[in-house]
Parts: C-alpha cells; structure tokens; sequence
C-alpha cells in the first residue's frame, strides 16, 4: 500500500540505476512531474514522458545512469532561507555534490535555486 508517492518514486529510480535500467516507469502526480522535472533540468534523468492508462497514468522516464542515490524525505522538515548547508551535511555526501529538492512557494526547486532567491521551503527529496 502507498502512503507516500514520491518516495516510492525516488526508490524505484535508484533501484532501476542501480540495476543498469535504460528506463523506468514510476507512478504520476503532479509533484511526481516537478519533481521529475527538476531532476532532469540538473542533468539526473533524461526526457520523461505521461502515458495515460484511464486512471491518473504513469511517467516513463529515461534514465542516463547518473544518480547514485535517490530518495525521498519524511517527514517534510521546515528549511529557513539561510540553513540549507546544515541538510546539506546531513543528507548529501560531500559539499556542492547532490542537490536537496526544495518545496518552496514560487514552486520546487534545488536548494542552489532556493537559496539565490532567498526562499524557505520543505524539504521533499535528495539526489546525488
């Protein structure tokens, strides 16, 4: 049973990498796609298209062979503007490797994006 959406997405793209996967098809929502989306604009995964089964339908996604580790966060902590390096060393690696996905209020986004624009938000997932 599903309780949280994106996190089985996140798990069933890095268990589709890590299983040498050209493409892996995950469940759709509309956070799902901005996820999907931001991911893809930071070069983790690459064109990702809907396909329309009659009930809320699915996304394939190509996968490029990039991602190391992909998951979603819970619960959803609360980011102010000026903390993103603290999640950075508890969730990422090392500095300046991954990206945290950011739910902000102009719309998700990576935390270098976040961060320029000086906006808070909720933490939904990391990558890297």
């Amino acid at each position: 049973m599903r309780h949280d959406i994106l996190t089985d997405v996140m798990y069933s793209l890095n268990n589709a990498e890590k299983n040498g996967k050209k493409t892996c098809v995950v469940p759709a929502s509309k956070t799902v796609k901005n996820v999907l989306a931001v991911m893809q604009g930071a070069g983790y995964i690459g064109a990702f298209d809907f396909i329309d089964d009659g009930k809320s339908g699915f996304f394939e996604v190509k996968l490029v062979g990039k991602i190391n580790e992909s998951r979603g966060i819970r619960p959803r902590f609360a980011v102010k503007k000026d903390e993103y390096e603290k999640w950075e060393k508890r969730f990422l690696p090392a500095r300046g490797f991954g990206m945290l996905i950011i739910s902000t209020s102009k719309g998700l986004m990576d935390q270098k994006q976040a961060g320029e624009k000086r906006l808070g938000g909720r933490l939904m997932g990391y990558v890297y």
